[in-house]
């Protein structure tokens, strides 16, 4: 069974352990791989970042964060970064991260997600967003370095909230 819960600081052995392994494979974030520690935990903690971890037989198995995607009239829109330990992987976690967050979003009173670099190679990332609601409503050319692909497309991914937090269509 997986539980989601805010992270405390207990947990950020675990977030630095996920978010190191995730990027250094350069494949689908924006942050270099040789990023550090300090500048990691940073960015995935502090506000007005509210971060939130998944675990699994009392182990952290994923994390992601939420904020406003844009500061004052923008900030009706919430953004969001997602990461599951690579052992984990394949087994619900981004699925349940996922609808945990729109979940939230709501609560929190955000009208929409959205995702501003989803790499286009990275397809598995790609499918679980269409399947709980986003679209691709823009299409950035060579916006990502991939490290074994080179340059290649990414998508911002969009996702308006009615007031029970399911897309309107």
């Amino acid at each position: 069974m997986i539980t989601i819960r805010p992270a405390t600081t207990d947990d950020h052995d675990a977030i630095w352990d996920i978010f190191h392994r995730v990027v250094r494979g350069g494949d689908t974030y924006a942050f270099l791989p040789e990023t550090g520690r300090a500048e990691a935990l940073a960015y995935w903690l502090s506000p007005p970042v509210q971060t939130w971890v998944a675990e699994r037989e009392g182990r952290v198995v994923g994390t992601y964060i939420m904020r406003p995607n844009q500061p004052g009239l923008g900030a009706h829109v919430a953004n969001a970064s997602y990461m599951v330990h690579p052992d984990a992987q394949g087994q619900g976690i981004g699925h349940a991260l996922g609808r945990h967050s729109l979940r939230m979003a709501r609560e929190a009173g955000f009208l929409a997600m959205q995702f501003n670099l989803v790499v286009s190679s990275n397809a598995a990332a790609v499918a679980l967003w269409q399947k709980l609601g986003f679209h691709i409503v823009g299409v950035l050319p060579h916006a990502f370095r991939h490290q074994q692909l080179g340059f290649v497309d990414a998508y911002v991914m969009y996702q308006w909230l009615d007031e029970k937090g399911k897309p309107l269509a």
